[in-house]
């Protein structure tokens, strides 16, 4: 499968003037360094972010680790809404408005980042980057600049991909698709996939009720799903009404996948539905690859295959865009040079208190992958997941 880095997002004029209308514009310039203690003073820094119960087990590590290399620095680890990265976001905007000091924050999409940058709440890192003689292009992937500053730290690389049921593809005798399989071609694997009845119903797919399965073809393969780079709505594409009906008619007339209504209406979680058999198929992200060995908190039994994200028609390149979770430092933070050095330390992390790819560049990702299956090889299709 062939990445293709993320550009930076192009933003309407539009947009950007609305999100400037709230912005501070003079905290926004102030200097990075601003208020710092003394660098041999004990400091605590908090970080919010949104950590669940298996989640927080990482951060707990890095946390460790960290304090024991600084100990002049004490993390104070906040999660705000476990397992809810939009909850989280809007309770951190209300922390921002009420004048909280945010010393350092996860944001789980680039956008989050452009648009608290355009209203002043978190600092500029290019101090910080020249003070630590470190230029972004050569660190990360992808750097987040708003009117010519960097903001943001990319933490994880993460790319979609389709999750399968092995032992489901060679009951039903289909193999592993390979790059460049259509989503009419998924939609017949998820026919052939689909059995039983009621409770005991295998259902070919599984869609959760994210932005990314209302329309993955502009999700994964457009550079903005939303916008073309002129600043234009791009909702005239042709994988937005072609979606639409491969969609309906997989849950209406196939019932190959689960109706919308009971994904929202159970809250169901995409996880549980794969592991627990009642889909076949999952389109999903490399955040998904450890927990496919973690049968402590997953429990299953069959073996799980990897394919690449179906384009639209034979022929169409397979180029994804790669997205991310960022670190942010905020404007308010009295300790940023700390901050700052917490979140170099989470996103050059190459230990065993990492559980996604790095946005690193220098971290090499295969021995991490492969330091992830590690005695767990039965629950994987190696050669399709190393491809």
């Amino acid at each position: 499968m062939k990445l293709k880095k993320k550009a930076t997002l192009a933003l309407s004029t539009a947009f950007l003037a609305m999100s400037l209308l709230s912005a501070c514009s003079s905290s926004s310039e102030s200097n990075s360094s601003t208020s710092e203690k003394p660098k041999d003073e004990k400091v605590t820094i908090k970080y919010y972010n949104w950590d669940n119960e298996l989640m927080q087990a990482s951060t707990e590590k890095y946390i460790e680790q960290f304090e024991k290399e600084n100990p002049n620095i004490d993390v104070e680890h906040v999660s705000l809404v476990p397992g809810n990265s939009l909850e989280t976001l809007k309770k951190l905007d209300v922390l921002m408005a009420s004048g909280e000091s945010i010393d350092l924050f996860m944001a789980p999409h680039i956008d989050a980042i452009y648009q608290r940058a355009a209203q002043g709440v978190v600092a500029p890192l290019d101090d910080l980057y020249k003070e630590n003689k470190l230029k972004p292009e050569d660190e990360y992937y992808v750097n987040p600049k708003y009117e010519g500053k960097y903001y943001g730290i990319l933490n994880n690389i993460s790319t979609n991909f389709v999750m399968l049921n092995k032992n489901a593809l060679d009951e039903a005798g289909l193999e592993v698709p390979k790059a460049g399989w259509t989503w009419d071609e998924f939609s017949e694997y998820a026919k052939k996939l689909t059995k039983g009845e009621g409770t005991e119903k295998q259902y070919g797919a599984y869609f959760h009720n994210w932005g990314l399965y209302a329309n993955p073809i502009a999700q994964v393969h457009l550079k903005h799903p939303f916008m073309t780079e002129d600043g234009k709505t791009n909702f005239t594409d042709s994988s937005y009404e072609y979606f639409f009906n491969l969609r309906r008619q997989m849950e209406k007339t196939d019932k190959s996948i689960k109706p919308y209504a009971d994904v929202i209406g159970a809250k169901l979680n995409y996880r549980t539905e794969f592991f627990n058999g009642d889909a076949a198929m999952l389109l999903t992200g490399t955040w998904m690859i450890a927990d496919t060995g973690n049968t402590q908190q997953f429990p299953h039994e069959f073996k799980t295959a990897f394919a690449p994200v179906p384009v639209q028609s034979k022929g169409d390149k397979n180029e994804i865009f790669t997205g991310g979770n960022y670190l942010a430092i905020g404007q308010s933070s009295k300790n940023k040079e700390a901050a700052f050095k917490f979140a170099r330390f989470i996103s050059t992390n190459l230990t065993d208190a990492r559980t996604e790819l790095p946005g690193w560049k220098k971290g090499d990702a295969k021995p991490l992958v492969e330091k992830w299956i590690a005695g767990k090889e039965d629950y994987y299709d190696v050669d399709s997941l190393m491809s």
